[in-house]
């Protein structure tokens, strides 16, 4: 196995056979079942025969190290977020996707019927996701910035015009603009056609940056008037662009996060965790998170600052188009005891899916 972590070769290479083997079944049984584990139970899983009070030894050089606790006095011991990260990083084995559960996902997710919604295939992916990690579904979807295929001008009263757009998905948007004082039907019709010339296949991005560039000529070919009316039909665009494609996030199975929960302190962190699932601001930055590598990222508790009250863990993928550009993410978000090695591989393959889909 090879361990990119430089910090999780150096802490490995401190600890010996026997170390390595009670950090590891401390950790396993963690995940299996969420209990501290103690010196006797221990001294049952180990392949090798220890008594307590050496496993005791081991254990409290291994909380000296940062990687486990005891969450009560004479209690068992719990991994740390430290620890568990140290577990995915050097010891945590991930494997193929079997045949099996690659062809659940695509039945899930319906690859067989052709020209459905993107919608509709990112909630059943989010859905897909949900079921089989038992934790809450993610799908972000960026930003789709349309291209402009044509804008018209036409005139309500002295004071307001209607602003007619059509993007290159032949998807159209009206919009009510106001008007300088003394605008002609002229200098309607002028503006229109101006921007027509300039702006047909192009982006809204596009034809800013283009119309930067033709300052000069814009001055020169537009009055003053004529110049604000193309500016304000700019504008228009790009609030309508703006409500029509911004980023969304689709998540499915909040309830399975409900499960195993109990009162006080964890259902705390759930509705914390729900909370910063409302805030629409963290899209981006997740996005930019999982934009940020080329596969599969792990983020565990405070490691992931969008969640990190709820101190909660997300493992994201990000998924592309046709130019191989990053234009959403699929994960799961959970608590902290995920099965992290049945997960990796089934949120690879559904990225890899859904770009396969989104392309078609």
């Amino acid at each position: 196995m090879t361990i990119n972590n430089p910090l999780a070769v150096d802490l490995l290479s401190t600890l010996d056979e026997r170390s390595r083997e009670i950090f590891r079944s401390i950790v396993e049984s963690y995940l299996e079942s969420g209990d501290p584990l103690g010196s006797r139970s221990l001294s049952r899983l180990l392949p090798v025969a220890l008594s307590p009070a050496s496993i005791r030894n081991v254990m409290s050089d291994l909380e000296g190290l940062g990687l486990i606790y005891a969450p009560h006095v004479s209690a068992g011991r719990l991994p740390t977020q430290k620890g568990l990260r140290f577990f995915v990083d050097a010891f945590m084995q991930v494997g193929d996707l079997q045949p099996e559960m690659r062809e659940s996902i695509e039945r899930q997710v319906r690859t067989d019927e052709l020209n459905r919604p993107v919608e509709t295939l990112l909630t059943e992916a989010s859905q897909m996701l949900s079921g089989m990690s038992r934790g809450a579904g993610l799908v972000i979807a960026a930003k789709n910035e349309s291209t402009i295929r044509h804008i018209e001008f036409i005139r309500l009263d002295p004071q307001r015009a209607l602003v007619v757009l059509v993007g290159g998905n032949d998807q159209v948007e009206n919009r009510i603009m106001e008007l300088p004082a003394g605008v002609t039907a002229s200098q309607l019709t002028e503006a229109a056609n101006f921007l027509n010339a300039h702006l047909a296949g192009r982006t809204m991005d596009e034809v800013r940056k283009e119309l930067e560039r033709q300052h000069g000529e814009v001055r020169s070919a537009l009055d003053a008037l004529s110049r604000d009316l193309v500016e304000r039909g700019l504008a228009a665009w790009a609030g309508a662009s703006s409500a029509s494609g911004s980023t969304r996030m689709i998540v499915r199975g909040r309830a399975n996060l409900l499960e195993n929960v109990s009162a006080g302190e964890d259902l705390d962190r759930l509705r914390l965790l729900f909370d910063e699932l409302e805030r629409n601001e963290s899209l981006i930055e997740l996005m930019s998170l999982a934009d940020a590598g080329s596969g599969v990222r792990i983020f565990i508790g405070s490691e992931n600052k969008l969640f990190s009250l709820s101190g909660s863990s997300v493992i994201v993928a990000p998924y592309r188009d046709g130019e191989d550009k990053v234009i959403g993410a699929v994960g799961i978000i959970g608590p902290t005891r995920l099965n992290y090695a049945r997960i990796v591989p089934m949120v690879d393959y559904t990225a890899q899916l859904v770009s396969r889909l989104v392309r078609k």
